[in-house]
């Protein structure tokens, strides 16, 4: 059997057994229980799709939940009762506060406002490097939670949207991870992938080869936006409730810490750390109320980042792939060494 035929085995296995353990927990586990594990699959949407931004181009981007709000809110009002939109959202047009639509139709119209988004907002942001684009992705949120409040009419404000319906399960939030995986790994081994990591390991030598810097950080950017913007419209129909305050700061630096942790670059690695860090969380939640050491969770999760950056600072898995997972035999660039005096990356400068 040939390494192409092996990899999509493997990955045709993979799914198969996912869905038989989605199966199996809709069917024995309480609503509470699912509901954990729904938030543990849109982790791992969130920090594989940021991959593709922070750690195959070299970006550091924190607007993640800037698209999903976005998606979010798009979604939650054209799945929105027909029959409240009304009252509850006075400026709505009358085409729209006509329709409710189904919510994959709801989750794709989401992802899509998110990609235009990032597109609008990647033109001028993304020349931006470092902590520069850092703060400037962060704004983004704080931009986009002011327009929201400021759009009652449409969003309710800072009342938030409530009652939306409850459409989201363990189906959808892993049918979604599983497509969200599979886009970014195709992605990753394909030539666009080789592109964007050659961008990251060197701009100025990937230019002189004629890659195109900006439409590739763009791309890249857009793409992960678009897999945010379904990720907040999925958070929006479990949580069925969204308000501007709801997907804020402190999002955004957890899915970092998932990405930093997995290794950047690495699609598998995101995921581990996704699901390893939502089971902390849930773990440690019933152990902080019983008692009372509130902040628990969030001083073992900068411990095990501590730890991880000082023992293994490119993370669990690096920029690589298992070796398992490898449909066929792909060159790996060498791992990102920290920039030292004999070790200077040009684009950079010495630290």
């Amino acid at each position: 059997m040939s390494g192409t035929a092996r990899g999509w085995s493997l990955a045709a296995g993979l799914t198969v057994a996912g869905a038989v353990a989605v199966w199996l927990a809709t069917a024995s586990l309480n609503n509470y229980l699912l509901t954990l594990i729904a938030f543990a699959g849109i982790n791992v949407i969130l920090a594989v799709s940021l991959t593709l931004a922070n750690g195959l181009t070299g970006l550091f981007s924190l607007g993640h939940p800037a698209f999903m709000m976005v998606g979010g809110y798009v979604a939650a009002i054209l799945t929105f009762p027909a029959s409240r939109k009304g009252f509850m959202l006075p400026d709505l047009p009358d085409w729209l506060a006509a329709q409710q639509w189904p919510l994959l139709p709801a989750l794709l119209a989401g992802g899509a406002a998110a990609g235009i988004a990032a597109v609008i907002v990647g033109f001028p942001v993304l020349r931006l490097r470092g902590h520069y684009l850092a703060v400037a992705t962060l704004g983004l949120i704080f931009i986009l939670r002011a327009v929201v409040n400021n759009l009652d009419g449409y969003t309710r404000g800072a009342l938030g949207l409530s009652g939306i319906p409850r459409l989201t399960d363990l189906w959808w939030v892993y049918g979604w991870a599983v497509a969200t995986i599979f886009v970014c790994w195709r992605v990753k081994q394909s030539s666009l992938g080789r592109t964007m990591m050659a961008m990251r390991e060197n701009e100025m030598a990937a230019a002189c080869m004629g890659v195109p810097l900006a439409r590739t950080r763009l791309l890249a950017f857009a793409i992960g936006a678009i897999l945010a913007g379904i990720a907040g419209g999925l958070w929006a129909h479990l949580v069925t409730n969204l308000t501007p305050t709801s997907l804020g700061v402190f999002l955004a630096f957890q899915i970092v810490v998932m990405i930093v942790l997995g290794g950047q670059g690495s699609i598998t690695g995101a995921a581990v750390a996704a699901l390893g860090l939502s089971a902390i969380a849930n773990l440690l939640r019933p152990v902080e109320q019983t008692t009372g050491l509130y902040g628990l969770t969030q001083i073992v999760v900068a411990l095990v980042l501590i730890g991880v950056l000082i023992f293994r600072s490119q993370g669990l898995f690096g920029s690589r792939e298992p070796a398992f997972l490898q449909g066929k035999a792909v060159p790996s660039l060498p791992e990102r060494q920290p920039a030292t005096p004999d070790n200077t990356d040009p684009q950079r400068g010495s630290t």
